[in-house]
């Protein structure tokens, strides 16, 4: 067995394989694998990965299978007691490996692990998709240290504690393969997007921790394969929140919230439609609505494991006790600081 195994999932990616494979090669060659899986990429990624890094694992899917399932199935061919789930389109630092593993192997009651994901755009901003770990709000909105909303702040030092989180961001994951099996890995039907906040939210009801060690750094473009305000993207990320919080949700907890996320979705679409005068982003938020409700069912088995299986107490909660949508739009508080004391969330 491998101790490490770097795992990027392509698809129809070779401008990024191109850009940013050597400098994942040339900063972890020694301290790990790395395997490139290919989601039946229809360009040619493959033959450009054999032709320039032969020495790189090539994993050959069958077909498109999305970032959940396609990462399933890849991490099934892979024997290592840590996976890093890494996006093709970020850019690895120098020893960028060595704080988040050494924390890992100093700690086992963590299960998974981020860098500080930092902008490529803007070298001193975070990125969107994961900043300095993330959390849900009372009603399972997701913010990160460094990012609410639209609102990505500046990086000058201030979450440079290492934290618990609830959720560590897919782009860059560190993860132990026995944690990853053990709850199933990531759920293939949501294909992308709430997948990895999925995964380690079923990782913290079991007692597990995940932690962001913002020692490491790594850049992220972010947006490559689904821009913002892409229709597809906007009704997966509705259809999936959904989902997830059915699935981990205690039954004290569950009807009151999905009441609450039924009047909030809503209110979303009719902005979309009259404020925006985006039809598409309003036919992707109730397509999302409508396909959660007919495939609810689909997922009481998962829910009922999921309870079984969670433990009493946990040392952060699961959903923070306010809500990010009066926080962000009423009382304007748009960083992380202005509403979350350090002390709640400092390890």
């Amino acid at each position: 067995m491998s101790n490490i195994a770097v795992v990027i999932l392509n698809w129809n990616g070779r401008s990024m394989l191109e850009r940013y494979l050597s400098n994942v090669i040339n900063f972890t060659q020694g301290d790990a694998d790395i395997y490139v899986a290919d989601n039946a990429s229809t360009d040619d990624s493959v033959e450009w990965v054999k032709q320039h890094h032969p020495n790189v694992h090539l994993i050959l899917l069958s077909k498109n299978w999305g970032f959940a399932e396609g990462y399933n199935k890849a991490l099934r061919q892979v024997d290592a007691k840590y996976y890093v789930l890494l996006n093709s389109d970020v850019e690895v630092t120098h020893h960028w490996l060595t704080p988040l593993v050494e924390m890992m192997e100093a700690h086992e009651d963590i299960a998974a692990c981020q860098p500080k994901l930092l902008s490529m755009a803007d070298k001193g901003a975070f990125e969107y998709a994961g900043a300095c770990g993330g959390f849900l709000d009372k009603y399972g909105y997701p913010f990160c240290r460094g990012r609410v909303f639209e609102t990505v702040e500046a990086d000058n030092g201030q979450y440079d504690n290492a934290a618990e989180v609830l959720w560590a961001t897919g782009a860059c994951l560190v993860i132990r393969s026995a944690d990853y099996w053990s709850v199933g890995g990531l759920d293939g039907r949501f294909f992308a997007h709430f997948e990895e906040i999925d995964l380690c939210w079923r990782l913290h009801n079991r007692g597990r921790k995940i932690f962001c060690f913002p020692d490491s750094v790594v850049y992220h473009v972010g947006g490559g394969t689904l821009p913002k305000n892409n229709p597809m993207k906007t009704y997966l990320n509705f259809r999936n929140n959904l989902t997830m919080l059915y699935k981990n949700l205690p039954d004290s907890r569950l009807n009151r919230v999905m009441r609450m996320r039924c009047c909030l979705d809503y209110i979303a679409a009719c902005k979309c439609l009259f404020v925006d005068r985006n039809i598409g982003e309003f036919k992707a938020i109730l397509r999302g609505r409508r396909d959660f409700l007919r495939w609810r069912k689909d997922f009481n088995a998962d829910r009922l494991d999921i309870q079984r299986a969670s433990v009493a107490s946990h040392s952060i909660s699961a959903l923070q006790p306010f809500s990010i949508l009066w926080q962000y739009y009423a009382k304007g508080r748009r960083h992380f600081s202005d509403f979350y004391k350090k002390s709640h969330y400092q390890r």
